[in-house]
């Protein structure tokens, strides 16, 4: 789904950018339910932010990547985090491109994402190749989301890729036997108007408790590369099954 921001681009970049796990929904401009292979899934656009929250029989989890005025530790180039019933991977890469290049690589992907029953794309008016992109997919309980967000001004796009999977120890348990909270996912309030960029989310911050399970890469600040591993053409999404 592609859809057109109600609210203008403000002047952010990727360095921006901040990751936090186990946020509450933030107030957003577009959101897109998911019903996939028994998990509640929200995609959530809060302008140059994102927002997913996810439910399933093994647990729950939102990552929130969104831009903090004032700076704040940058945003991690991977997480590997257990909580729940949940293992959770997280990496993040900034691309460079050419001018010349830029506006045909989002072009590409906003095409992607818009054509993708379960993608959510954003854009600014007046700037079409600013934009926020998800995409989500889900296979034997194992959910993968990707994000773009993108800086024209810069010449840079936030690629970041997230996977969550059921722990062993929960797929050999006993499943949670409470229902999900799908309504709840579903009926958080969009707020037009409100960019996100002011949501007030601590830089790398987790739900407590989960810090002495973490095992990551956080502060190190993003790696620039000049193009795509796939020749600068972008990463390359198979559409969910």
């Amino acid at each position: 789904m592609l859809t057109t921001l109600k609210t203008t681009y403000t002047d952010t970049r990727a360095s921006d950018l901040a990751w936090a796990l186990g946020r509450e929904p933030l107030p957003c401009l577009s959101a897109l339910d998911l019903e996939l292979e028994r998990a509640t899934v929200q995609l959530r656009l809060l302008g140059a932010s994102h927002q997913v929250l996810l439910e399933d029989e093994y647990g729950e989890c939102s990552e929130t990547v969104a831009c903090l005025p004032g700076g704040g530790a940058p945003l991690p180039v991977g997480v590997v985090e257990e909580f729940d019933g949940f293992d959770y991977h997280f990496a993040a890469r900034v691309e460079e491109l050419p001018p010349g290049a830029f506006a045909g690589r989002a072009q590409e992907l906003l095409a992607l994402v818009a054509e993708h029953p379960h993608g959510l794309a954003g854009v600014f008016p007046g700037s079409p190749d600013a934009f926020t992109a998800m995409l989500v997919q889900r296979r034997d309980g194992e959910t993968q989301w990707r994000t773009w967000h993108a800086y024209p001004e810069d010449g840079q796009l936030v690629v970041t890729r997230t996977r969550l999977a059921p722990r062993p120890a929960a797929l050999s348990g006993t499943r949670r036997g409470r229902a999900r909270r799908g309504k709840r996912l579903a009926g958080v309030p969009h707020a037009p108007g409100t960019t996100g960029l002011n949501s007030n989310v601590p830089a790398g911050v987790g739900t407590p408790g989960r810090s002495d399970k973490a095992r990551a890469t956080r502060g190190r600040g993003l790696s620039i590369v000049p193009k795509s591993s796939t020749g600068g053409t972008g990463p390359v999404v198979s559409p969910a099954s």
